[in-house]
């Protein structure tokens, strides 16, 4: 069995390739059920955000699987392979595990920290079980970083007035209004016509951050107008119109700083759409969607400003290097649950060695209880047969105690194999004998 994580994020893929990979909630069980109808593929679980698609495996062998996984990547996506390979990234056992914990822990995302990461592995774990695709390996691994997560934001200060996707893009919004003003600097929103299209978790913290930020109200567009309003019954302080998508035309023409963030599949916004509208003299729109919401060529026309979540990184550096001394904190602790889930692993090499070790004694003492209790003749009763037996197992069980103990306790792989090696020549553990 093969550990390996495939898959490509911000930091080797644009989005114009990432966003043919993001992969609904609404189809994950049919891509989840295509990777495990793959022969190489024993275990899978997919991790799918606006920033990431990162498919988690345990596999047969690891040059078949990678290159099973990648196929299907290839068929996702639409992409042949030689098109998708270099942007693709693949790590193997140590540095999969790694990656993980790196992933849930913030320490990989776009902004050091992020928060929205560990739900969105959380969701990964709840999927992977309810479609039945991981077993326990990956169970135990996405667990345990799960909960490394959670240590990392209670236990360092990287937790500490961490920032997300949605912070991002009101900072970004900030610092473009401010260099149209001339100023190379934030700027507040207080003066600006602000939509926010969408009212999913995105959206949610777009409306927390414009708050903070001194935005005076907020169209929010969204299919469900309740939806909508329910949301912004949990911001009193900022006033919220809620109106349906259908109103989008007339938020497009009015606004002067739009955000969206939806899951539509094709862009919501495009120049065709904007072109005849009467529109203010400017317009900066926003898009944080994976897929995109609004199309490139909105940028061609005049008075339009158009960024997606890869601008984001502009506003990303002026913060990172606070963030990146926070994140030296986490690397110990990371590099300490890596350790105890390899040497779990490690320990399941002895698995099937200590498996045939308690058959062959289990035989043994079967064998030699039968022939005992023949001995005994009839006057022997039933109490008195269950102490023998229970007797017998109890050796047993006090004879495997030691091997057991010593093939599962905390080693180097080469003392493991050697124990291995040395227990199945003395009690003659050939292969065969794990048949059942």
């Amino acid at each position: 069995m093969h550990l390996a994580v495939i898959g490509l994020s911000h930091r080797t893929a644009p989005v114009e390739i990432r966003e043919r990979l993001s992969i609904p909630e609404q189809t994950m069980e049919d891509s989840l059920q295509q990777l495990r109808n793959e022969e190489q593929v024993l275990e899978a679980s997919i991790l799918s955000t606006c920033n990431r698609l990162e498919i988690y495996t345990l596999l047969r062998h690891p040059e078949l699987g990678v290159s099973a996984v990648g196929s299907f990547l290839s068929r996702l996506s639409g992409l042949g392979v030689e098109q998708l390979s270099p942007h693709l990234f693949t790590y193997h056992h140590e540095e999969a595990v790694d990656h993980l914990l790196r992933v849930a822990a913030g320490l990989d995302s776009l902004v050091l920290g992020e928060g929205q990461i560990l739900s969105q592995v959380k969701k990964m774990v709840r999927l992977g079980q309810e479609h039945r695709s991981v077993g326990p390996i990956l169970n135990r691994l996405m667990n345990q970083a799960v909960s490394t997560g959670k240590r990392v934001r209670t236990e360092t200060n990287l937790g500490t007035g961490a920032v997300s996707i949605s912070s991002a893009a009101v900072e970004l919004a900030q610092l473009k209004v401010g260099q149209a003003r001339c100023l190379d600097q934030l700027v507040g929103l207080d003066e600006e016509q602000v939509a926010v299209v969408g009212a999913g978790r995105m959206s949610r913290l777009l409306l927390q951050h414009l708050q903070a930020k001194g935005c005076r109200g907020v169209v929010l567009l969204n299919r469900t107008v309740a939806r909508a309003e329910l949301m912004a019954a949990d911001f009193p302080a900022l006033p919220v119109q809620c109106r349906p998508i259908t109103d989008l035309d007339h938020c497009l023409s009015t606004c002067s700083l739009v955000f969206t963030s939806t899951a539509a599949e094709e862009p919501i916004i495009d120049a065709e759409r904007l072109h005849p509208l009467n529109r203010r003299s400017s317009l900066m729109l926003v898009d944080i969607g994976v897929p995109r919401n609004i199309a490139a060529d909105v940028g061609d026309l005049a008075g339009v400003q158009r960024f997606d979540v890869d601008d984001l990184q502009e506003v990303v550096n002026r913060n990172q290097e606070a963030r990146r001394e926070m994140a030296q904190e986490a690397e110990a602790l990371l590099a300490e649950e890596s350790r105890l889930f390899l040497e779990w692993w490690d320990g399941l090499e002895a698995v099937p060695v200590l498996n045939r070790l308690r058959r062959q004694l289990e035989e043994i003492r079967e064998s030699e209880l039968q022939k005992a209790l023949s001995r005994m003749g009839p006057d022997f009763s039933a109490r008195e047969r269950k102490v023998v037996e229970a007797l017998s197992k109890g050796i047993i069980n006090k004879i495997l105690h030691p091997p057991v103990t010593h093939l599962r306790a905390p080693q180097s792989r080469q003392q493991r194999h050697q124990s291995m090696r040395t227990l199945a020549e003395l009690f003659d553990l050939n292969e065969g004998s794990d048949e059942s």
